[in-house]
């Protein structure tokens, strides 16, 4: 990974990073860190509708209310990428592609950002596209 690329992260790493979730691997962690170090730690907005659809849905539980967990993250020099109409173009256009909405705009994003996307999604770590990634799980 170059030093100078922008790393963004898939919902659920962002999750397993904020709550301490083991699953998220010693490799994963330190590009985040040096990443976030280096101001070039993102996430997509699509993230955090992600999330708070999964709160709502009480399939994910986090200590704060969702608008405040994101405002914590923002302050803490995590970055967001806002969905843009260019996204949302290219989030249709992804050959090959599982239907999910959000991994599609998140994916569509690291794209557009010719940035590396953290992922533990095995449908996007062995999607044939010319995705650049790593499992978050390493």
């Amino acid at each position: 990974m170059e030093s100078d690329e922008i790393i963004v992260m898939d919902t659920h790493t962002l999750v397993w990073l904020t709550e301490g979730n083991e699953k998220l691997g010693n490799q994963a962690k330190r590009i985040i860190r040096q990443a976030l170090d280096e101001q070039r730690l993102f996430v997509s907005a699509i993230s955090f509708w992600e999330v708070a659809l999964l709160c709502k849905k009480h399939r994910i539980y986090l200590a704060t209310p969702v608008s405040a967990w994101r405002s914590k993250l923002l302050t803490n020099r995590l970055q967001e990428i806002p969905v843009t109409g260019e996204i949302a173009v290219l989030s249709t256009q992804l050959s090959d592609f599982h239907a999910d909405p959000a991994d599609r705009f998140i994916t569509a994003t690291a794209l557009l950002h010719n940035a590396t996307l953290i992922t533990a999604d095995s449908l996007i770590l062995n999607w044939g596209g010319q995705l650049q990634r790593h499992n978050a799980k390493l």
